[in-house]
């Protein structure tokens, strides 16, 4: 229960919450904590900031103040190398990444969780990369007071799917490159492919380990795939022959390698004729001309992904189409755009 006293009659009571100054252009943040004892030269101070009436609390049994609700949302809410301090802010309570990697974001759990009265969560977008101490989430109980039930309905929405929010760890791949095509392979044009996929892969912590160069030959194709897995790559993508003239015949040799669960084709611009797969547990990616003339494309949506051992098949490369149209700004800005960020 909640009662109003004038300020006046506030000398010797605490506090129920923090009470917040504003100075534009200055200052934003708490001028008196929750829990400060009101003695009589803060009444002045308490009045200036538009503070005439004041809340003293009386919590019955079945009701809970903010700071502990948001205490038991966050705890709800937070998955693996999430991490929260119970110091909540004006009754909320941030959730950082306890590690480098991907942040995952169920957002048919969170949403479901802000349908519930008196409750919040915001996150930063799925599939963000992230750094250990990164603000990822941020969760609070709306009232000052509420029944401690609906704080355990909504707590029990949190977990029902899993955690809402946690950071899978991107392993560092050992990656092997295969650049096909006759103009390459004969020296008629010099590879570009290699530094691009390297510096991709080194930006995740990985390395490229091997690079092959082979003729539009769907055999010679499948034994360089081969070549590179025997040379201990846990990762290989495949560059060239990826459009459908007659002599892109790079599909035709990656399914010869053994490949199976071949989706070819994203709903992403520019890397429409990307291509996924897998041989035994190795993942195998097709990357489209696109990666040569564009700094950002579908590979730097699904690489950190496939990494952070996710499944990437057809309805995931389905629904990139939702955020997967890159603006092709003059001045790239990626990650802060809205590219890649609808799923």
């Amino acid at each position: 229960m909640i009662k109003v006293i004038p300020v006046e009659e506030a000398v010797g009571t605490q506090l129920a919450h923090d009470v917040t100054e504003i100075r534009p252009g200055e200052f934003k943040g708490p001028a008196f904590r929750k829990g400060h004892t009101v003695c009589g030269e803060d009444v002045c101070r308490l009045q200036k900031l538009g503070k005439n009436r004041l809340y003293v609390i009386e919590l019955e049994e079945d009701e809970i103040h903010e700071d502990e609700a948001a205490a038991l949302l966050a705890d709800a809410l937070a998955g693996r190398n999430i991490r929260w301090e119970n110091a909540p802010r004006e009754g909320k309570i941030n959730l950082l990444a306890a590690a480098d990697g991907l942040l995952r974001v169920r957002a048919d759990t969170l949403a479901a969780f802000n349908m519930m009265d008196e409750v919040m969560c915001a996150t930063l977008h799925n599939h963000t990369l992230v750094r250990e101490g990164d603000l990822v989430a941020a969760t609070r109980a709306i009232p000052l007071v509420m029944k401690r039930a609906a704080i355990e309905r909504a707590a029990a929405v949190a977990r029902s799917q899993g955690p809402v929010v946690e950071v899978l760890p991107v392993r560092s791949a050992r990656g092997g490159l295969v650049v096909t095509g006759n103009e390459v392979y004969h020296g008629l044009i010099q590879d570009r492919f290699a530094p691009v996929i390297r510096e991709k892969l080194e930006k995740l912590g990985g390395e490229l380990l091997s690079v092959e160069y082979v003729p539009d030959d769907a055999h010679r194709i499948a034994r360089a795939v081969e070549k590179t897995l025997e040379a201990g790559c846990d990762l290989v993508l495949l560059t060239g022959g990826m459009s459908v003239d007659p002599d892109d015949v790079t599909r035709e040799g990656i399914r010869a390698a053994g490949a199976v669960d071949l989706c070819y084709g994203s709903a992403v611009l520019p890397g429409a004729m990307f291509l996924v797969a897998r041989i035994k547990d190795v993942p195998v990616l097709g990357v489209p001309a696109c990666a040569l003339h564009h700094r950002v494309t579908v590979l730097d949506l699904v690489l950190p992904r496939i990494l952070a051992g996710e499944t990437v098949g057809r309805k995931e490369l389905a629904l990139l189409g939702h955020g997967g149209l890159c603006r092709d700004c003059a001045r790239c800005t990626y990650p802060h755009c809205p590219f890649g960020k609808g799923s």
